[in-house]
């Protein structure tokens, strides 16, 4: 079988620079580049600051899709520089400026600042009534896997903050709790072992929290991990309904403890098979 390679296209990539200490206002440079199959928009940056400008800036770390740290705003879209191939954009001319919504602090670089502040808002945290047995546990806390698997989908938030990005209302309103909190709002009061639902009512039942949601969907759209931000916050909405008219979850029904001597046999009743030669 021949061995095929694909001949390296020139692409003009259009940067949107910002520097605080000389620009007043953005502005747009381009630079080109021979792109073979397989680039991504990331190591398009590295060569590029590498061969033609030292000064550019960015924020990025694992390269793999896992940290969420390298989100841009990648020709108009929300995306993660280190998942996006140049190749597949299908243009000649790529142009990358900092995800919307948030203060560009320099070149590419967004402030996250107000994500993670939000983040913090909604008590990203188990919430149970035995606070001492969350301080000094004595065992785990038990969960089915069919109570796992209705909360699994909304685990996966990376806090790359494309879903604010891509958010027509917080472009609108710079308060709004945005999908990436409501979300994980409603992952841990949904979570079979916390009942912090009304601890979390002062900074999620507000007039900038889930019914400012117009239900646009484009933060699903945006998000590199499926989780589907859309989805939840019309979820959370429920809760907090059926919460109002005295149909919200009973502390009875609250995740039992493992004592620790029973999880370590659990453990070792799954432990994986001894290596072979």
């Amino acid at each position: 079988m021949s061995d095929k390679t694909t001949t390296p296209r020139e692409i003009t990539f259009r940067l949107r620079r910002f520097n605080p200490e000389t620009d007043s206002v953005p502005h747009w440079d381009s630079y080109a580049l021979n792109v073979p199959d397989g680039m991504t928009v990331l190591e398009a940056l590295h060569q590029l600051k590498a061969e033609q400008e030292p000064t550019l800036a960015w924020r990025s770390s694992c390269r793999m899709g896992v940290c969420g740290s390298c989100g841009m705003f990648i020709n108009d879209l929300p995306m993660l520089a280190c998942q996006t191939q140049v190749l597949h954009l299908g243009t000649d001319v790529v142009s990358v400026a900092p995800l919307p919504n948030y203060e560009n602090v320099k070149d590419l670089v967004p402030n996250l600042e107000p994500l993670i502040e939000k983040h913090a808002a909604i008590k990203p945290f188990i919430i149970h009534t035995n606070s001492k047995e969350i301080d000094e546990p004595t065992g785990e806390f038990l969960q089915t896997a069919e109570e796992r698997e209705s909360i699994s989908q909304f685990t996966h938030c990376i806090k790359c903050g494309l879903c604010l990005a891509a958010c027509p209302t917080v472009a609108t309103d710079p308060l709004f709790l945005g999908p990436q909190a409501l979300a994980q709002a409603y992952r841990y009061t949904a979570d079979n072992r916390d009942c912090g639902l009304h601890d979390r009512l002062e900074a999620i039942d507000i007039f900038h929290g889930p019914y400012q949601c117009h239900l646009a969907g484009a933060c699903s759209q945006a998000c590199p991990k499926g989780v589907d931000p859309a989805f939840a916050i019309q979820l959370l909405k429920r809760t907090l309904v059926l919460d109002s008219i005295g149909f919200g979850k009973k502390k009875s029904s609250l995740a039992k403890v493992m004592p620790l001597a029973d999880v370590v046999k659990a453990i070792e009743e799954f432990a994986p098979p001894k290596r072979t030669v």
